[in-house]
């Protein structure tokens, strides 16, 4: 009994709040890639996994999540507004750990090495902002693709070309670069869908702005991203051999042709400009480096690299 009670009084290090709205077919492979099955050199007892559903017509549902470890929590949120900003702070409100991870895109698989490298960036700094890349499933980016017959059929084929979910960092053999990352891991990034932050530092901004009230939440978690990364004496981390993938679904941003997805970024911008009274800019901040790289992913760093060089 004393043992029990112990496990269940120790805080995790590390709390992942997962974000999650209509995705039936992608969260299942998400959650798996945040799981002791699949992350390497953690244990259950270093991090949580808070599953936040953002009002699912047909909800996640608690055995669906809890299934991947006890360390997995499902919250439903009744009525909920069309932008996950809420759900974010509602899932960190409701967690334990000293650092929150914010995954506001449930839809992306994540490799292997995340969670531990994300806990050696907070013995390593004493206040960083950790991120990683992200990329899309598929050739080419997926407003692109779609257009070229890319469906979630095709994407399952692909992942099981790689034998997924076997070696994960595999997902840099079938992925590509998405628009915040376009020019690589050696240039500006505009947003990460994972960026993690002490507990602290979350509070003191105030956690996600719920102005930005738009389908999807605008420009909200570039807000954050841009926020975090300008607060003083921290450090911006980058992880450029982890990355979060993005699975195709019906997504504000990722899945609707270029030329709409141009409209929608003006208005985004224009409620950033509405709330912030300044232009959306990307933040410049010269990022440190830290992990391996795996070989699947050096193609990539080296294409970072030459782009860099023709800044």
């Amino acid at each position: 009994m004393m043992h029990f009670a112990r496990r269940f009084l120790r805080r995790p290090k590390l709390s992942v709040v997962v974000v999650v709205y209509d995705m039936g077919r992608e969260a299942p492979r998400t959650l798996h890639s945040l799981s002791t099955a699949y992350q390497r050199g953690v244990s259950e007892d270093d991090y949580e996994v808070i599953v936040v559903d953002n009002g699912s017509p047909i909800p996640l549902g608690k055995k669906t999540v809890e299934r991947f470890g006890k360390s997995f929590r499902y919250i439903y949120i009744q009525d909920a507004s069309p932008s996950p900003a809420a759900a974010v702070n509602v899932g960190v409100k409701l967690s334990r750990g000293d650092y929150v991870c914010i995954a506001i895109d449930g839809a992306r698989i994540l490799t292997p090495g995340l969670v531990g490298t994300t806990l050696r960036a907070f013995r390593a700094y004493d206040d960083p902002t950790v991120v990683t890349l992200g990329w899309h499933l598929g050739p080419e980016p997926q407003q692109r693709s779609v257009k070229n017959g890319y469906t979630r059929e095709v994407e399952d084929t692909l992942l099981n070309k790689i034998k997924w979910p076997e070696d994960g960092y595999r997902l840099f053999e079938i992925g590509c670069l998405g628009g915040s990352s376009k020019y690589g891991c050696f240039r500006p990034i505009s947003e990460s869908n994972t960026i993690t932050v002490n507990r602290d530092a979350f509070d003191l901004l105030g956690g996600y702005d719920t102005r930005f009230d738009l389908p999807g939440g605008g420009l909200v978690n570039l807000d954050f991203f841009r926020r975090a990364c300008e607060r003083r004496g921290s450090h911006l981390v980058v992880f450029p051999g982890e990355g979060s993938f993005h699975q195709l679904h019906c997504g504000a941003s990722t899945n609707i042709p270029s030329e709409e997805l141009d409209t929608r970024f003006k208005e985004w911008t224009e409620q950033y400009s509405g709330i912030r009274s300044i232009p959306w800019e990307m933040p410049e901040q010269h990022p440190e480096y830290l992990g391996v790289i795996p070989l699947p992913a050096l193609p990539y760093i080296v294409w970072s690299a030459n782009q860099r060089l023709v800044m």
